[in-house]
């Protein structure tokens, strides 16, 4: 069973995870079920920018984003080559080492 390292973040995973994933599933998905909470504003419809995550190892084992996809990444904040939407990244064979960027640009964020 594939494997998703997440590295520290300081607000929503301050000592890091490793999670069990199962092949199809979404990183995003992963991370919430674990407790992980990235934030996802459009409920995982790629329409947004807010669960915008780093491949960091692993990145070739995903599929290609799709247009629409990239046209969402073109806004994100910190955008790197490796960056992918948490919503559309679906778990392969191969472990994933996954970076949650510092900021997100969540315009209707719940979270107060």
């Amino acid at each position: 069973m594939p494997k998703i390292v997440v590295l520290p973040h300081e607000e929503l995973c301050p000592e890091g995870a490793v999670l069990e994933a199962k092949k199809g599933e979404s990183v995003l998905d992963v991370a919430l079920k674990n407790g992980i909470g990235i934030e996802h504003a459009c409920e995982k419809s790629c329409a947004c920018t807010t669960c915008h995550i780093i491949i960091r190892e692993g990145f070739d084992s995903l599929e290609e984003s799709e247009e629409l996809e990239d046209d969402m990444l073109d806004k994100a904040w910190g955008l790197e080559p490796e960056s992918r939407l948490g919503c559309q990244a679906l778990v392969e064979d191969q472990d994933l080492v996954v970076e949650i960027p510092r900021y997100t640009i969540n315009l209707a964020s719940e979270k107060h």
